[in-house]
């Protein structure tokens, strides 16, 4: 399967921890996925082959509200 490129805009992030809770949230799902996340734009990129809706629960489990912005 190929790995599809999908971001995220994630409200409320303010920092290191964030990002940190973020990256384990998507590994969750997918251990394979690459992930960058840029605090200060509010923005997750994820280069995985699940599918983005997947990545937006455990985004909302985490206590985080996101949408997708590409992908």
């Amino acid at each position: 399967m190929e790995f599809e490129h999908i971001e995220f805009e994630v409200e409320k992030m303010t920092g290191d921890w964030d990002a940190q809770t973020l990256a384990r949230a998507i590994s969750a799902v997918d251990p394979d996925a690459k992930v960058d996340v840029d605090v200060d734009a509010r923005n997750v990129k994820v280069d995985s082959w699940m599918m983005a809706e997947e990545f937006l629960v455990a985004f909302e489990d985490a206590g985080y509200k996101a949408k997708i912005s590409k992908g």
